[in-house]
């Protein structure tokens, strides 16, 4: 299968991408990665190393006649975000991704593609292991655990690097240059119930949200697709008087919008009647609210075995509330970038289960008030419920520098090359310019990449012929580097 996607042009970058996708890299678990990237950059003779967090740098001197050019740092995360379909059977931790190609789309068999952000890696590696693309003197920079932190580009030390200009090769429109991003904060709120025994002239069911969308929780949180936690909970609070819950396990990654939900609930017998009509009742009002975004959408409500213990009718009350309350999506829009979410927040992830309820969140803004306002509401809302609540992960986001000289050296190329003008653009996602930029205020910072969809989610594609676009514009940009 992923013999196909090795004859694609240009072969080099699609033949690393695919010697990448071979290797397990999840967050946090990168230490495979990590050795495959050393290798690479020793094999080829080159100067590599590792910082004390994991991070990988390689570097290549100059090519002839591009020794006085100012010096790059290209760089790229290692990780990829881990998703599957429910139905896909699939260990992250053992298997390399099945890639397959679908039209101009380069697909995953049920999981996520890892082309974010593996193309950038695998662009970077070619550069390395060419003989013949004229380029400055280069710093390549594999950082590790973008996804679930970016603790590689925080624990990235100053005096490093020593690059006038990174190129960070991490934004998902082919047309758009990046110049700043978002920050983020992870919100989470834990908290204990009482449990008392279920009615025994009752039924148990499992309920199951499944089949939206998904997607970045920062690039998709303005296009309003269902949150399996968020609609789960409408679910049961239609339904709050005459049910009680036995566990709930809802969304995976604080960077993915939730996409399931699986609820077990109980209800007495007497109440069966009233609990399926109202249950078909709310599940017709959200599908149809979402038809046309979430066409896949499913509900189903199934029985199951009768367990012995439930959640108390006053703790339920004050959970399924306080979810209602917490705010989900576009907090704030930029007054100042047209089009632009400046503040967001995804219920991530939500476990109840054996008198524990955990809620995991991802806050973004690109305002640091705004974020920590946002943080401070959500805060409010879960100690309310008597929750306890804690802010950690906290990273800063990018400033635009519309003056950029690297900026002006991508516009122009862009539009000689395209016939039209790029969209310069800041993104309400996290890229690791911000972060980086703390320990080297000095280096000018630009980010671009290839056309991906459906990023963080087993939809997740790569198109061909944006990366033959793509590729043509970093070879250009490289030709086209400042003299110092």
């Amino acid at each position: 299968m992923n013999d196909a996607i090795r004859k694609l042009e240009p072969t080099a970058l699609w033949n690393y991408f695919a010697d990448l996708n071979a290797v397990p890299r999840p967050s946090k678990k990168e230490e495979r990665v990590i050795q495959f990237m050393k290798d690479f950059g020793t094999d080829l003779g080159l100067e590599t190393m590792e910082d004390e967090v994991g991070n990988v740098i390689i570097r290549k001197p100059a090519t002839a006649g591009m020794e006085d050019r100012m010096s790059l740092v290209l760089q790229s995360h290692l990780d990829m975000v881990h998703q599957k379909n429910s139905d896909t059977e699939f260990d992250f931790n053992t298997q390399g991704i099945e890639m397959y190609i679908d039209g101009d789309w380069v697909r995953a068999n049920g999981t996520t593609l890892g082309a974010d952000n593996g193309l950038g890696v695998a662009t970077i590696m070619s550069i390395l292991a060419s003989e013949n693309i004229p380029h400055p003197a280069i710093e390549a920079l594999f950082t590790i655990d973008e996804e679930t932190g970016m603790t590689g580009a925080m624990g990235l030390k100053g005096g490093i690097l020593k690059g006038d200009i990174l190129l960070n090769l991490d934004t998902e429109e082919d047309d758009e240059i990046g110049v700043g991003c978002a920050g983020g904060i992870d919100v989470t709120a834990t908290g204990i119930y009482n449990e008392v025994d279920a009615s025994t002239e009752a039924q148990a069911y499992t309920i199951t949200v499944k089949g939206l969308q998904g997607g970045h929780s920062g690039m998709d949180i303005s296009k309003g697709f269902g949150n399996a936690n968020k609609l789960m909970n409408r679910l049961l609070a239609a339904n709050q008087d005459i049910l009680a819950i036995v566990e709930i396990s809802g969304g995976s990654l604080r960077n993915a919008i939730p996409r399931e939900s699986v609820a077990t609930v109980v209800v007495t017998t007497e109440n069966i009647s009233a609990f399926v009509s109202k249950m078909e009742a709310t599940q017709f009002d959200i599908i149809e609210e979402f038809k046309l975004l979430e066409p896949d959408l499913s509900i189903s409500t199934e029985k199951t075995e009768l367990p012995n213990r439930v959640m108390r009718a006053e703790d339920q009350s004050i959970f399924v509330n306080a979810i209602y309350g917490a705010h989900n999506g576009v907090f704030r829009m930029s007054p100042t970038v047209e089009d632009l979410v400046e503040t967001s927040n995804n219920i991530a992830r939500i476990t109840v289960k054996d008198g524990s309820i955990k809620i995991e969140c991802l806050t973004r803004s690109s305002v640091e008030s705004s974020k920590n306002d946002m943080a401070n509401s959500l805060k409010a809302v879960f100690e309310l419920a008597g929750y306890q609540v804690t802010l950690s992960g906290s990273y800063p986001g990018w400033a635009p520098n519309m003056a950029s000289p690297i900026l002006k050296v991508l516009d122009s190329l862009y539009e000689k090359m395209n016939g039209k003008k790029a969209k310069v653009a800041a993104c309400h996602a996290g890229l690791e310019c911000g972060i980086l930029g703390q320990n080297y205020p000095e280096m000018d910072m630009i980010s671009f990449g290839p056309t991906i969809k459906g990023a963080h989610s087993p939809d997740e594609r790569a198109s061909i012929s944006s990366t033959r676009k793509y590729w043509a514009f970093v070879l250009e940009i490289l030709k086209n580097i400042p003299k110092k």
